[in-house]
Parts: structure tokens; sequence; C-alpha cells
């Protein structure tokens, strides 16, 4: 158990629960601890091109520092998605703010490269990768239970992987509309189920849940390849709110959010163009966008609101983007 645990369970409003584990759920606790400890540096991969180095990160973030992300100190959050842009961003944001910060992805070498950056630039939290498919349910659960059995359980959880495939709906594949579903909404809904009963069980009556949702979680473009990827993001911003009147009918405290980014300058053009990479390339040149640190300070702020705060939705855009 990691400082501070007891204590924050015998806080008020306590709340007992029970969840079952699935088969494989305690087979990979000892694959977390090896994790926090086998940080090794390798060359920047194409994930991580665009991310902002730790100097200029921690210039923008460190003065960030509020007197309401002290009470998260030393406490557990979960960023999916953070082998680069917006999860990157928002990892390295909760490190330089003192928490433990699980951040998981299909592949981790540019999170080990991130681990690393963070130790090295004396940051008071601690970055540990975690190698999840998130198309996997049984990747998910597994990932939960040695969370729970290294560090007890998760108080934040970022439900920030997302992915989007150019396909439409008069012609698209249904192997890529699966792609975005199981992403975007079931294995969004499946870490938010499991973070909710992490904290359940230890009765955490004061954590967050924050999906990166999408502008395209409020609008349709008329750009046919975005159109399922927009109904996924449609989804996003239902679940978010249905948890949020789940949690109250709960009697629970937890608080619910969503973050609604418009155009941020990360990889997501490039993989959803990547047959077209000066179509990619030209959609981050029109305007000036959104950067993912950007995105970052908007989940410090709200996590640093006071707890009978609660943030339903931020919508953001750049300046120039009109839809």
């Amino acid at each position: 158990m990691w400082p501070g645990a007891e204590d924050r369970r015998a806080e008020p409003r306590p709340e007992a629960g029970q969840h079952g584990g699935g088969s494989k759920r305690g087979s990979n606790a000892s694959k977390l601890a090896a994790a926090a400890g086998a940080v090794t540096r390798e060359r920047p991969s194409r994930s991580s091109q665009g991310r902002s180095s730790v100097s200029e990160a921690g210039g923008r973030l460190g003065a960030m520092a509020r007197a309401g992300m002290e009470r998260w100190r030393d406490r557990l959050a979960l960023v999916t998605g953070a082998s680069g842009g917006i999860g990157a961003a928002v990892a390295r944001a909760l490190v330089q703010q003192g928490l433990k910060v699980v951040g998981c992805a299909r592949t981790v070498g540019s999170i080990e490269e991130l681990a690393a950056e963070c130790k090295s630039a004396g940051y008071p939290g601690t970055l540990i990768p975690y190698r999840c498919d998130l198309s996997n349910e049984e990747d998910i659960l597994s990932m939960f239970s040695a969370v729970r059995s290294q560090h007890s359980g998760v108080d934040i959880c970022i439900n920030n992987a997302g992915l989007a495939r150019p396909d439409t709906l008069l012609s698209g594949s249904t192997s890529g509309w699966k792609d975005m579903f199981n992403v975007n909404v079931l294995a969004l809904s499946i870490c938010t189920r499991e973070a909710y009963q992490s904290m359940k069980e230890r009765n955490v009556d004061d954590g967050h849940i924050i999906n990166i949702n999408s502008m395209c979680g409020h609008r349709i473009l008329q750009d046919s390849v975005m159109h399922f990827y927009t109904a996924t993001k449609y989804a996003v911003t239902a679940l978010t709110e249905g948890l949020r009147h789940e949690l109250r009918e709960a009697q629970s405290h937890i608080r619910a959010t969503c973050i609604s980014p418009g155009l941020v300058e990360t990889q997501f053009a490039f993989k959803l163009h990547d047959k077209d990479p000066e179509r990619a390339a030209a959609t981050y040149e029109r305007i000036k966008c959104l950067k993912p640190e950007d995105v970052a300070e908007a989940v410090i702020y709200v996590l640093s609101c006071p707890p009978h705060v609660q943030i339903g939705d931020i919508q953001m855009r750049p300046t120039e983007q009109v839809t």
C-alpha cells in the first residue's frame, strides 16, 4: 500500500463494495512492478514526434502547482494512450504534480523514455509504463489487477486513448468501424467501470474519471472519413453524462468530466491519413493548433477544483478554428 492510502480510505461517506476478478487478473502483478523499475532510454519513436521537450513542458506546467493539487500527491492516476500526444503530456503533467502515474499503451518504448526524462528532471511523481492492448478486455482487467496488487488501486482514471480509421458510412470496412468502437467506446467504458470498482472497494469517495473527448462529440464535420469516429465521440459525451447521473444515484462524490479539444497537433492526422502524409501535414499547417500541453493544463485545472465543484465538460478550440 502506498503512503497515505489508509488515511484516505478512512474519509467520511465510506462505501463498501467487492468486484470479482477474471481468470488472468492476478497474473500480471509482477509485470507492473518490473515495469516500474525497468526504465530505459530509447531513440524517440514516431509516436513521440512533436512532443514538447521536458524543459519546455516544465516551463508551462511546472508553474501550475495549485493548492488544489496537493491532495492528489502520491495518489495513483491511470492514463490510457500515454505513448504520445495528449496522453504523454497529461502523464508528464501529473508526474510534475507528484502523482504516481500508470501510463499504458500497446507499445511502451516512448513511455519508458518519458519516465526516464521525468526522473532525470527530478519531478516528484513517478511514471510507470504498462503494456496493454485496450481492444482486448482481458488485457484491461489484468492491468487493473496488477495496479490493485502493486499500488492498492486507481484514484484518477483518464481515458485518453482513441483512434480514427478513414472508413466512411457508405463504403467503410466493418473491421475499421469495430476498431474505433472497441477502443473509443468499449475500452473507455471498461476502464471506467474498473476504476469505479477500484475506488468503491477502498472507500475512495473523492476520485475522478476524466474522458478525453473531442469537439467531434458535439458537432458533425462535413468530412466523410470522420463520421463514424464522430459517432464514437458523441457516445463519449453521452457516457460521461450518464456516468455522472449514475454516480449521483449511488450517492458517490466521485466526479466525472469530459474534455473536448478541437484540433490538436499530434500524430492523429498522420495515422488517419497514413496513405496521404501531405494531407495529414496540411491539417496542422492552416491554423495555429492546440498543443497537447494545452489539454494537459485543462486536466490539471479540472483536478485542482475543490471537491464540491464538478466540471462537466470543457470545450476548447484553437482561436482560429471555426467549427
